[in-house]
């Protein structure tokens, strides 16, 4: 991953809420129709772990996504993800929403995100994250990049940094070594 600093490992301690898109950050961006006009997509298993590791240990995460899609809503309730705002034209709205209703401050949230209609939600919070393929035009707002393209792990290399940074992740890693 890109950007790594102390400065962006002390940035990542403080973050209570983990902020996705989805196209193109939890899935490729491929959009896939059958037959019947029913939108399929892929998820990656190692991100949805990563994501169900930060929900155990306190960690809030949020979906924030301009399409609408039920194989989003029932992932996302797979994975334990109480707030998913789907077709929002106006993401910084739904951001606004979660701030107020978990009382935090933009230093406290994380976002991930690949496209342009990214970068109103990572000029507002304290760590944006861009995945690895993310258009460029994004990365300049972002202070950390992944290496794993979207759906392919990004997710998972921004939860393991965020446990990480915090101290648990061998915590984590030490307990399934006991099991």
């Amino acid at each position: 991953m890109k950007g790594i600093t102390n400065e962006t490992i002390e940035l990542a301690k403080h973050i209570s809420m983990l902020i996705l898109d989805v196209d193109g950050v939890l899935t490729d961006g491929s959009i896939m129709l059958d037959s019947e006009g029913n939108e399929l997509k892929v998820f990656n298993v190692k991100d949805g772990h990563g994501i169900k590791m930060l929900i155990n240990e306190g960690i809030n995460v949020a979906i924030i996504t301009g399409r609408t899609s039920g194989a989003v809503q029932r992932r996302a309730r797979e994975l334990g993800i109480n707030d998913v705002y789907q077709g929002c034209d106006d993401k910084v709205a739904a951001y606004e929403d979660l701030k107020i209703n978990y009382a935090l401050h933009y230093k406290n949230i994380a976002c991930v995100g690949d496209d342009i209609a990214d970068i109103p939600l990572m000029t507002r919070v304290g760590l944006p994250v861009a995945v690895g393929d993310a258009v460029e035009d994004i990365k300049q707002f972002a202070r950390l990049v992944t290496s794993k393209e979207g759906g392919r792990g990004a997710v998972r290399q921004v939860c393991d940094f965020l446990l990480k940074s915090k101290g648990i992740l061998k915590g984590i890693i030490d307990d399934y070594g006991k099991a």
